[in-house]
């Protein structure tokens, strides 16, 4: 959860330039900018992580650890999401995003009209609800490369309270050698 607090935070300031972008278009590209460090801080919470509880981490551990990553993060800049959705967006910003979602669904496939038009109302609260299911769904599928990466090698770099990693080499022989006589 702390390192999901991080992280949200850092969505909340990057999501404050999203907001401005409306107004100026030039803080949109500090947006996408600013986006591809969320798997710079997703890799390197998880690797503190990794080195919190030993050095050794399984796939599947570190994959749930970015996930609830993710999910914690999630919650957190949903409180944003849903202040710029009801308070600060356009009164327009609602429709226009959902008639830019409609036409690129018509372009793509005709026949879907009918299931638009059953399609429920976007309000503010379904929106934010939107975005902490999609960061998730983000978080799922992008957490399981971090994970590899990290529990391909069982190390971390830390040395041996005892000396450095060939001292320790030398005191597992000695204890190996002791436990045969």
């Amino acid at each position: 959860m702390f390192y999901g607090l991080l992280l949200g935070i850092f969505w909340v300031i990057k999501y404050i330039f999203f907001i401005w972008s409306v107004t100026h278009p030039a803080m949109g590209v500090v947006y996408w900018t600013l986006t591809p460090l969320t798997l710079v801080f997703a890799y390197l919470f998880t690797k503190v992580y990794k080195i919190m509880i030993g050095g050794i981490i399984g796939f599947f551990h570190a994959w749930q650890f970015g996930v609830l990553l993710y999910f914690f993060a999630a919650l957190i800049v949903s409180l944003l999401h849903y202040v710029f959705y009801r308070y600060l967006a356009p009164a327009d910003y609602i429709a226009n995003v959902m008639e830019v979602a409609v036409n690129m669904v018509k372009e793509i496939n005709p026949q879907a009209e009918e299931a638009l038009n059953q399609m429920p109302v976007l309000t503010p609260i379904r929106l934010t609800l939107q975005e902490i299911l999609t960061n998730v769904f983000y978080g799922i599928i992008l957490s399981a490369p971090i994970a590899a990466l990290l529990c391909r090698k069982h190390t971390t770099g830390i040395t041996y309270l005892g000396g450095n990693q060939a001292n320790r080499g030398n005191q597992d022989n000695q204890d190996n050698q002791e436990q045969k006589l």
